[in-house]
């Protein structure tokens, strides 16, 4: 039976300030991206969001970013891939003693925002941010773009022994190239939950998705992304994961043994 993760970058809000509906989109994923504390996130919200993930059965992976808490992380920041290296490691060792504190084990690492756009076409930062898992536990999945645009990053994580997995986003828009549309384009964000699950069941079943050009671009699948701040966030996680069980594909976090690699 196939099967496929469906994951969630969670644990966004910040002191008084509250961002997404973790409690109510959780019911419906595999994986949480949890915020290590720079781009969004604080202690006690990790300690909260990685408590809210055992409760219910959600792998917990590490959603590291750029020092940039005013920008969201999604800002280009000029840093040294040695500086990359030890603030990938900074925020995934701080994830992972709160993993420690609630008897659960981290999972995966998969960078947020500018970072990983970066990572996808710059072999450095890549090789920065793969190094850094390695560093802190060579067991963790290391999540990259799937399709072709990704394959440097792939390729990276793979050489360094790294278990990789390819991540697509069926709420997001394609470029012709296989890259996102930036966030400022019209459209670039999907919204409308029957073309979302259209998409991620195309991107499943028959591994492809379509570009704005309205050609389609190849790509290999293991887990789908569900931005927790898009606008119905928890009806469009619903639907991919009533879809894709009604496809007889089975929902499974990355991580776990039967995990593709």
């Amino acid at each position: 039976m196939k099967s496929i993760d469906l994951n969630c970058d969670m644990g966004e809000s910040f002191g008084k300030y509250h961002l997404g509906v973790d409690e109510e989109i959780i019911r419906h994923i595999t994986s949480a991206n949890i915020a290590c504390g720079w781009h969004a996130g604080d202690p006690l919200v990790m300690d909260r969001t990685v408590k809210l993930a055992v409760e219910n059965g959600v792998g917990v992976g590490a959603h590291p970013s750029y020092p940039d808490l005013l920008g969201f992380g999604r800002r280009n920041m000029d840093c040294t891939p040695q500086e990359i290296r030890q603030y990938v490691t900074y925020q995934v060792g701080a994830l992972q003693a709160f993993c420690r504190a609630h008897s659960t084990r981290l999972k995966h690492v998969k960078p947020h925002g500018a970072l990983y756009h970066r990572a996808v076409t710059d072999k450095a930062a890549a090789r920065a941010v793969a190094q850094a898992v390695m560093d802190v536990d060579p067991s963790l999945c290391y999540v990259a773009l799937a399709g072709e645009k990704g394959a440097t990053m792939a390729r990276v994580g793979r050489e360094m022994g790294l278990k990789v997995v390819y991540e697509a986003f069926p709420d997001r828009a394609y470029t012709q190239e296989g890259t996102l549309l930036p966030r400022q384009n019209p459209g670039a964000v999907i919204k409308e939950s029957g073309k979302v699950t259209e998409r991620a069941l195309e991107m499943v079943l028959e591994g492809r998705v379509k570009t704005v050009d309205g050609s389609s671009t190849a790509l290999k699948v293991d887990t789908l992304c569900v931005h927790g701040d898009t606008p119905g966030a928890v009806e469009l996680a619903n639907a991919i994961n009533v879809a894709m069980r009604a496809e007889g594909v089975s929902l499974l976090a990355m991580g776990t043994d039967e995990t593709p690699e």
